[in-house]
């Protein structure tokens, strides 16, 4: 009796002890499993340091020495209108940064601004109280002075023609010049070569300059306004120009009587034509005989000088006659034929 329970007794510590380690074990296992199949964690400062960097102390960034706030970085080219981030607050002074009451301007992108558009028509220039421009324009390059010499200077002379073409004496004109291989320019009136232009053609084709001489002849012209004026000078170089076809040029403004005033010598150089004098008046419109026409310009002509004579406006037979007589005689005295300076 007694064996038997001391055998029980074993064996019931013996079973207690099996299954304490069965529990030890299981348990072990189960902390080993769990560990294995949870996911890891980033850590606490990696998340911070996912976030954009703000200076916190005066030594992390170098304006924080001057007061003012860093700067937000540079936008991506690719970044195009985005909203400015709100500048963080200054960590020097330890006080929340406040807005401020303007709007700070936008943040430059990389694309270039467009340049401004351009006027349409260019503004009109300023002008004074009488009209006249107070800048007067040179297109081109032309002088608004008065020519009163040749282009080449020396022992040379500039014959000039008013009033025309006229259908009766403009081609005896050029006859007489062609027999003597002489330069000339002929002003003309803008209605007078609407009506002719065979005769215009003629006059270019033959190597002569082309002049504009206003529409209407009119000898009071500076006493009326810009727009009268304007319209004097800039119609009669259409019509011309019209007249003589494409490729030939106008080259000088004469105003009727040498009426010239600053606006007219103006809007005559800005539409490039050179005002035009002269230094020898023939006189032949007056129509005094051919020796008084001779004797006037063997009076008044010095080297380089511009002769004024006339192809239309009235009888010119005086003057046919009499520019051979000087032609021949300008010969003889070794002058040269050539044009206006511009």
């Amino acid at each position: 009796m007694a064996l038997t329970t001391r055998a029980n007794r074993t064996l019931g510590v013996l079973a207690v002890t099996i299954a304490g380690a069965s529990v030890v074990a299981c348990g072990s296992r189960h902390m080993a499993d769990t560990a294995a199949a949870a996911p890891a964690t980033a850590p606490t400062v990696a998340t911070a340091s996912a976030s954009p960097s703000v200076p916190t102390s005066p030594a992390s960034s170098p304006s924080a020495s001057s007061g003012s706030t860093a700067s937000p970085a540079t936008p991506s080219p690719a970044h195009t209108a985005a909203t400015p981030a709100p500048a963080p607050p200054a960590a020097s002074s330890g006080r929340t940064a406040t807005a401020p009451t303007a709007a700070a301007p936008a943040r430059p992108t990389h694309h270039r601004a467009a340049a401004p558009a351009r006027p349409a028509t260019p503004p009109a220039p300023h002008r004074t109280a009488s009209g006249t421009p107070a800048h007067a324009p040179a297109a081109g390059g032309v002088d608004q002075s008065i020519q009163h010499g040749t282009d080449t200077g020396g022992k040379s002379v500039a014959l000039t023609f008013d009033d025309g073409p006229d259908p009766t004496w403009t081609p005896k004109v050029l006859q007489v010049l062609a027999a003597h291989h002489a330069k000339a320019t002929f002003c003309e009136i803008g209605p007078n070569a609407a009506a002719h232009p065979d005769l215009v053609k003629q006059i270019t084709a033959a190597g002569h300059r082309l002049c504009d001489h206003s529409v209407h002849h009119d000898e009071a012209q500076s006493g009326k306004s810009a727009t009268y004026n304007r319209h004097e000078i800039v119609d009669a170089q259409e019509d011309i120009a019209r007249a003589a076809g494409p490729g030939d040029r106008l080259w000088y403004y004469r105003a009727p009587g040498g009426d010239f005033s600053p606006a007219i010598r103006a809007i005559a150089a800005g539409h490039g034509l050179r005002p035009l004098g002269w230094t020898v008046d023939s006189e032949d419109w007056r129509r005094p005989g051919v020796d008084s026409i001779l004797e006037n310009v063997n009076t008044e002509l010095k080297p380089g000088g511009i002769i004024l004579m006339h192809d239309g406006g009235g009888d010119r037979s005086q003057t046919v006659q009499a520019l051979g007589t000087l032609l021949d005689r300008l010969d003889a005295a070794g002058y040269t034929y050539t044009f206006p300076g511009r």
